[in-house]
Order: C-alpha cells, then sequence, then structure tokens
C-alpha cells in the first residue's frame, strides 16, 4: 500500500505546480522576494514606506455553488478570476491597493491540467488587480470530495494610507452614487440560479437570443473587478466618499454598509439597464422584484458615492479604466438604510 493507492497522487502535485509557474510568472511585482513552491511567500513593504501611516486591509472568499456550473460544463479557465473578484474588490471598496493574492484548491482527484486551468483563471484575476500571486495551496481528498469536483477559496492583502481610507464618514445630504456596470450575476445567488434553470449541460448549452450566447456562458461571466476603475479615480482627483461592492444580498444589504447613521441611499432602478440574464431569472424562476435586488447586483457591481460637483470627472475616470458607469442615486438624510424607486 502507499499513498497513491489511497488516492493521493504526489507526483500529480508536482505537475500540477509545474504548469501553474507559467501563469504565476505574469502576476509577479517587484516586491516579491520567494519562488513558488517554497513553504510561505514574502512581500517586501518597501513600496509603502512613502505613505503617511500605510494600513493593511484584507479580503478573503470563495466562489461558492457557481463551481457546479464549471464542473458540467467543464470549463475551468475563468473561474479563479471570480475568485481573486471577490476579494480584491472588497479591498477596493476601502481604497486599498490589492498587494498579493493566496489560492486555496481542495480537489478530490488532481487533474494537473484542470488545477493549472484553474490557476490560470487566478492568474489573469491578480493581472488585472494588479496583485501579485505569491503561493497557494491545491489539497488533494479522496473519499471525501468527489473526483470531478474542487472548492476554491482566495485570501487578499492590500495597502491604503490611512488618510485615504474609504469609511462613508464625511457622506452627506445631497452627494451622488454612480453604479459600475457588472458583468452579469457574477459569483453570487448561484443557488437560486440552480434552482431556476436545470443544472444539466443540454439546458446550459441552450441558446438565448435575448442573452446573445448561450446560458452556460451567459452564467460562467467572471466578475468584473474593479481596482482600476476605482485607481483611476482617486489618480483623478476624486474622493470616493463611500464604496459598496453588490454582492450577496444584493442592494438591500450591501448598499447601507457604505452608509453611516442618519444617511439614507436612494437608488433609481430606471437609470441603467439591467440586464437580460435577470429578467430571464425572474421570469423562469417567478422570482418578485424585491427578491431579485435582495440576492442580485441586477446589473451594478459597485457602487460609489462622490461629491457633486466630482460626478463628471469620477465618470470620466470610470470610463476610461475601460467600464460602463451610470448616475443611478443620491444620499439624503434619514434612517439608514437603502430606497429603491
Amino acid at each position: 500500500m502507499d499513498y497513491k493507492n489511497a488516492g493521493v497522487d504526489i507526483e500529480a502535485g508536482y505537475r500540477s505546480v509545474e504548469l501553474m509557474k507559467e501563469h504565476i510568472k505574469k502576476t509577479m511585482r517587484p516586491e516579491v522576494l520567494t519562488n513558488i513552491g517554497g513553504f510561505s511567500g514574502a512581500f517586501s513593504m518597501d513600496a509603502v514606506k512613502k505613505m503617511e501611516n500605510p494600513v493593511l486591509v484584507s479580503g478573503t472568499d470563495g466562489v461558492g455553488t457557481k463551481l457546479k456550473l464549471a464542473f458540467l460544463l467543464d470549463k475551468h479557465d475563468t473561474i479563479g478570476i471570480d475568485c481573486v473578484a471577490m476579494c480584491v474588490n472588497d479591498i477596493a471598496c476601502a481604497g486599498g491597493e490589492p498587494l498579493f493574492f493566496l489560492d486555496y484548491i481542495a480537489c478530490g482527484k488532481n487533474v494537473p491540467e484542470k488545477i493549472a486551468a484553474i490557476v490560470g483563471g487566478v492568474a489573469e484575476g491578480c493581472a488585472q488587480s494588479g496583485a501579485a500571486l505569491i503561493g497557494g495551496e491545491t489539497a488533494e481528498h479522496p473519499g471525501l470530495m468527489p473526483e470531478e469536483e474542487y472548492d476554491l477559496a482566495g485570501f487578499a492583502v492590500g495597502v491604503v494610507d490611512e488618510k485615504d481610507l474609504i469609511t462613508g464618514a464625511d457622506l452627506k445630504a445631497g452627494d451622488v452614487i454612480l453604479g459600475i456596470a457588472s458583468s452579469g450575476v457574477h459569483s453570487n445567488g448561484f443557488s437560486l440560479v440552480r434552482k431556476v434553470f436545470p443544472m444539466e449541460k443540454e439546458a446550459l448549452m441552450t441558446y438565448y437570443e435575448e442573452l446573445g450566447g448561450t446560458l452556460g456562458e451567459t452564467l460562467l461571466t467572471p466578475t468584473r473587478i474593479y481596482v482600476k476603475a476605482l485607481r483611476e479615480v482617486k489618480e483623478a482627483g476624486v474622493r470616493v466618499k463611500a464604496c459598496s461592492h453588490i454582492t450577496g444580498g444584493g442592494f438591500y444589504e450591501n448598499v447601507p454598509r457604505m452608509l453611516p447613521e442618519g444617511m439614507r441611499a436612494v437608488i433609481r432602478k430606471d437609470s441603467y439597464p439591467v440586464p437580460a440574464i435577470f429578467h430571464l431569472l425572474a421570469k423562469k424562476g417567478e422570482i418578485e422584484e424585491h427578491m431579485m435586488y435582495n440576492t442580485y447586483n441586477m446589473g451594478i457591481g459597485m457602487a460609489v458615492a462622490v461629491d457633486p460637483a466630482d460626478v463628471e470627472k469620477a465618470k470620466a475616470a470610470i470610463t476610461a479604466a475601460g467600464e460602463t458607469v451610470y448616475e443611478i442615486g443620491y444620499v439624503e438624510a434619514g434612517e439608514k438604510g437603502v430606497d429603491l424607486c
């Protein structure tokens, strides 16, 4: 008896690491002091010495049951982007600049080419956000997980000068809320998605005219990464007063998180186009509107509050970063919360 007969293939693990290295190379930053394959990742803090009071910010998350679609369609090269996005977008919400990222893959069986495809997506997400992929872990769990399945999670660390932290503390009535478009469902609400649509390959391969593609490719579209857009806004000299990453819980849970007591957000639902996938979800699942806005991003992945005088400058910066932006609402005095009208 040996470890391979017990279900753990050490040689496959070595092969996975070798295949990963080409993807990881493109994420390197000058501050990275170690190579992949060591016991830990080392990252120099020299780059933050110019800050008056550097503050570390962190984020951790997974992809959730969106992974089920990747299994069914045997498509694993974009799911890593989702994992990175869920972590670095939260860091960006605080005004932070992502520095480095680590991933964790638990699988029933280590298939090196599949693991490399997953990590390739992680590396792409890191490249989009400017974070270095400095380490990770692939754990083979025979008997605990089906051989064809895996779970993916990540952890990111960023930095921000304390004076630039986005806290919402200086929000005032009349401030404008800008919405940066999402790419679709992103990585939240897939437990409900899987109840609405049959999780069968034939159903996922069905082409929908209104989607402009198949259901599966629409649902697997990776989460947008908003780090560059928020960086551009800052470099344009605009102070972001408050920021909300619209994830699980939709507008009703996430928008209030960026508000101080005594401030209320008003969002105009007709101020931007809701992507077709959400209309299809609501129709097929007979999901009432409040539940849709309480579950999904409904086409807005990030909400950003700025002073009215900075609106045009902020919109121009976000557009220059390659994102689509809408003026979706405003802040008023009142009980902390959000009104959708």
